[in-house]
């Protein structure tokens, strides 16, 4: 059974309607990246399935126990504020510290629990946010562009830990992202949406369908290529964020 369905879903924010009878579905273990333009009703729809965003019509239907982790594309902590990131992770309360240090582990960063959430880069930052998404061991990841003000190179390596998260646990990823080649070596499955499915299907398929090249254009067919060889052959973790940004260049 699907994680999570979406069906014929429409939200609209008074008179505007920002998604239209969207439909999609998301297995185990796979990773689903949504790609689209600005405006395209990418956030909208990941705030429906987490029930922040209620729409006009359609449904979202959720497995029997399935858990959602959520990672935000920011999120504003007042820099003033003198609190460890382990401290940070245990709010509301009721996490046990080796939950706290195995997600951290999990994230790529297990010496931050002592580190103050003031002083960590936006990088770290956001391997922090990972974490606190896998504290409740989620089945189904959602990632509203989580490396959104990182570079290329801090954008590889988040994505590449976004795999091995995936490989560890077994959970599934749905994601949003506008780092075109990094998605297109990440994913399973691509959805392009434009207020409503423009096109789906794997990697490959969607970076030839016409209504993909009608938005994004054909610069992304060689990386595409290129980041497919290396994700099905290149398994070293020394050069594979470098290979990464070159090929972005």
């Amino acid at each position: 059974m699907s994680l999570v369905q979406v069906e014929n879903l429409s939200v609209c924010y008074g008179a505007r309607t920002v998604l239209s009878r969207v439909s999609l579905r998301v297995e185990p273990g796979e990773i689903v990246t949504i790609v689209g333009p600005n405006g395209s009703g990418k956030t909208s729809l990941l705030r429906a399935i987490i029930g922040a965003v209620t729409p006009v019509k359609g449904r979202v239907i959720q497995g029997d126990g399935v858990k959602i982790g959520y990672v935000p594309q920011k999120l504003h902590v007042d820099g003033t504020l003198p609190i460890t990131v382990s401290r940070f992770l245990k709010l509301p309360g009721g996490v046990a510290v080796a939950d706290i240090d195995h997600a951290l582990k999990q994230a790529g960063v297990p010496d931050l629990a002592k580190a103050q959430l003031s002083q960590l880069s936006g990088g770290q930052f956001q391997r922090v946010l990972l974490a606190r998404a896998l504290i409740g061991k989620p089945d189904l990841l959602l990632l509203d562009e989580a490396t959104q003000g990182l570079d290329q190179r801090g954008s590889a390596s988040f994505y590449q830990q976004i795999e091995t998260v995936r490989q560890d646990t077994g959970c599934a990823v749905l994601m949003i992202s506008h780092e075109l080649h990094v998605v297109m070596s990440a994913s399973d499955r691509v959805i392009c949406l434009n207020g409503h499915v423009c096109c789906e299907g794997t990697p490959a398929v969607v970076a030839s369908a016409p209504e993909y090249r009608a938005l994004f254009g054909t610069g992304t067919g060689g990386a595409l290529a290129l980041y497919r060889h290396e994700h099905d052959h290149d398994h070293g973790h020394g050069d594979h964020n470098h290979d990464h940004s070159e090929a972005a260049e």
